[in-house]
């Protein structure tokens, strides 16, 4: 191989962040290539700029990587592709295994193989088949000692994955979600003996983790046991970095029976790695963000509705005691508002920090605007329209791209109510109208018709008279003066500048990306839930066995 092979795996956009270094890090390149080395061994994130450096200072001293040290360091550089960097993995992945098979590692090089077919932006059928074969390729090598017992899980769990990804195309889901939980208690079993090995017990947890994510839709409380497992064993293979999908997982398992204390201490600790010399990367750390904003808003609203329910019983069994009751109440009631508003500084600032985490060239376009969405709403809730506006105008761009039209919908119906209550009530009824029109083709005609009345109602605060203008909306249909269907009311008085000042509808509007597939991971890490489907190519599906 050439000296200049670090040229092949700079790929235009950086897929990792270099950072700072440690401080600490050797100048001699033998010394480099050590580190890349046990850094690739121990399946750390920083094994990709590892490898850069070292075959760099290779170059410089006129040397070159071997065939399978460069082939370690296309498969880690590849690990790293995020963002715009992702139609990168598969090629670097395919020429990987082509260097381990030069290189006589037939192990790794199916586990390359493997996940090449998966790095792809929605692998199906075909690719789940090939991974079939590729299984048994690495069962057929283990039995003859050509194939590590870490190398052969890793692609039956890479299948496992392709398979998990499938199940909503599948006659029958349910079915065939208990049949892959069964193979994967097979893989479990196959890897268990093993997992005094660190690169086997780092399978293991990601199969527990997959294990967990096609349970929670049906057994929450099996699915919770095999995610605390998952930690377990991902502590146990000597990782000292945060599992983020884990803690994500665990975590949306929590909120869902109710344990949000819980839930969000868990997130908390992930957003603060005991490993100083290996930073979070920033689209895990926006996920967390994300996650904890939603844990903190979920407990907040748990903890008011048990107070409100637990004031009530008690005002139905001691009527007598109303009285005080009453004035305990009043003399609680500054109290109220001050806890609010520390939730709701602490939400404003996670979703500010996951904000900043989605820029850069690596962004993932999706995450990005809905966190300026929800950071926008929030601010707007809270009376701070200017900023609320400028955010939403920038998550905007995100839904058009992404395709998503509840995205389109929410945000610019919010961009309405900003700009009516900045005094723009004419731009506003315009914002209003545009969502009207990518609404009416939804087969549920009621938002589309509220917001349509919305934008009367704001033409008539403008002192303008007349219906709607008429807004071509998508596939050249003509939306205009919406004043059947049936919608939430939307008539109210003039808009007072508050967060109450919002019009109740916003909220009644679809949540962006629409309602996933049962077993599909959303970016909050909720099989099933109402958020993005989390970015699983390649970041999180090709992981394994690093």
């Amino acid at each position: 191989m050439s000296s200049r092979s670090p040229d092949e795996f700079r790929i235009g956009v950086r897929p990792y962040d270099r950072g700072a270094g440690t401080g600490d890090e050797p100048e001699d390149p033998h010394e480099l290539l050590h580190r890349a080395r046990r850094l690739t061994v121990h399946g750390h994130p920083g094994a990709g700029s590892a490898w850069e450096r070292a075959a760099t200072a290779l170059r410089r001293a006129g040397g070159a990587l071997t065939p399978g040290d460069h082939a370690d360091a296309l498969d880690a550089t590849a690990l790293d592709c995020r963002g715009a960097a992702r139609p990168a993995a598969g090629p670097l992945f395919f020429r990987a295994a082509d260097l381990h098979e030069r290189a006589g590692q037939r192990g790794k090089a199916l586990v390359s193989r493997a996940r090449a077919l998966v790095a792809g932006p929605g692998p199906g059928a075909t690719a789940c088949a090939r991974l079939a074969e590729l299984c048994e390729r690495a069962s057929a090598l283990h039995r003859v000692g050509q194939a590590g017992t870490a190398e052969t899980a890793t692609v039956r769990l890479l299948h496992g994955r392709i398979r998990a990804d499938l199940l909503g195309t599948a006659p029958d889901p349910a079915a065939e979600a208990a049949a892959l939980r069964e193979d994967l208690a097979r893989l479990i079993a196959f890897a268990a003996p093993h997992r005094a090995d660190p690169a086997v017990a780092r399978v293991l947890a990601d199969t527990r983790a997959l294990l967990g994510r096609i349970t929670a839709p049906d057994d929450p409380a099996a699915a919770e046991a095999q995610l605390r497992a998952a930690l377990d064993d991902h502590r146990a293979g000597g990782r000292t970095w945060p599992a983020t999908e884990h803690h994500l997982l665990l975590s949306a398992v929590l909120r869902a029976t109710g344990a949000h204390e819980e839930a969000a201490a868990l997130l908390r600790a992930a957003l603060v790695p005991q490993a100083t010399d290996t930073p979070l990367r920033a689209a895990d750390r926006a996920r967390l963000c994300l996650a904890l904003a939603r844990t903190v808003a979920g407990s907040g609203e748990q903890g008011r509705t048990a107070r409100s329910a637990e004031e009530a019983a008690g005002a139905a069994d001691a009527a007598a005691e109303t009285a005080a009751a009453l004035e305990e109440e009043q003399a609680e009631e500054p109290e109220e508002p001050e806890e609010i508003a520390q939730e709701g500084g602490e939400l404003l600032a996670l979703l500010a920090e996951a904000v900043r985490h989605t820029e850069g060239p690596a962004r993932d376009v999706r995450v990005g605007a809905l966190a300026r969405l929800l950071l926008g709403v929030a601010h707007a809730e809270r009376g701070g329209w200017d900023r609320a506006l400028a955010l939403l105008e920038q998550a905007l761009p995100g839904f058009q791209d992404d395709g998503d039209t509840a995205g389109r919908v929410r945000t610019r119906a919010w961009l309405a109510e900003c700009l009516l209550h900045l005094g723009e009530p004419d731009r506003a009824a315009r914002e209003y109208a545009l969502a009207a029109a990518a609404a009416r083709p939804w087969g549920d005609p009621r938002p589309g018709a509220a917001l349509s009345r919305r934008a009367e109602h704001v033409l008539g605060l403008a002192g303008t008279r007349g219906p709607v203008p008429e807004i071509r909306g998508t596939g050249g249909t003509v939306y205009a003066d919406a004043k059947a269907g049936t919608g939430p009311s939307v008539e109210g008085g003039a808009p007072d500048g508050g967060a109450r000042g919002a019009w109740p509808g916003l909220r009644a509007l679809p949540e962006p990306f629409g309602p996933p597939e049962r077993y599909q991971v959303d970016v909050y890490g909720e099989v099933g839930g109402a958020g993005p489907q989390a970015a699983t190519a390649p970041g999180t599906r090709v992981q394994g066995c690093e």
